[in-house]
């Protein structure tokens, strides 16, 4: 099952507000993905900035638990609102 774009961008945003409320996270965030914190008020609608969000959640399964814990979503979620956004299709190489 895939979702809307529309359902994944808000997933994103909840991960967004999720990460800035982690305040150990938060620089990590900042240095792997040379955001500024400017850069969330600017690109908050830009899907591909919400897709960077979603591709720095997903780098550690232990966040991906927080997180889904914390929103009450199934933790396959942000993988599925991952897909839905550009950028996010899954490559096959074979």
């Amino acid at each position: 099952m895939s979702l809307s774009q529309e359902f994944a961008e808000t997933v994103a945003l909840k991960a967004l507000t999720w990460l800035l409320a982690e305040e150990d996270l938060l620089p990590v965030f900042l240095g792997a993905t040379g955001s500024s914190e400017a850069d969330f008020r600017v690109r908050v609608q830009d899907s591909e900035f919400l897709g960077s969000i979603l591709d720095f959640l997903m780098m550690d399964d232990a966040w991906v638990v927080r997180f889904c814990d914390a929103e009450s979503l199934s933790y396959d979620k942000p993988m599925m609102a991952r897909a839905a956004l550009p950028g996010g299709a899954q490559i096959n190489w074979t």
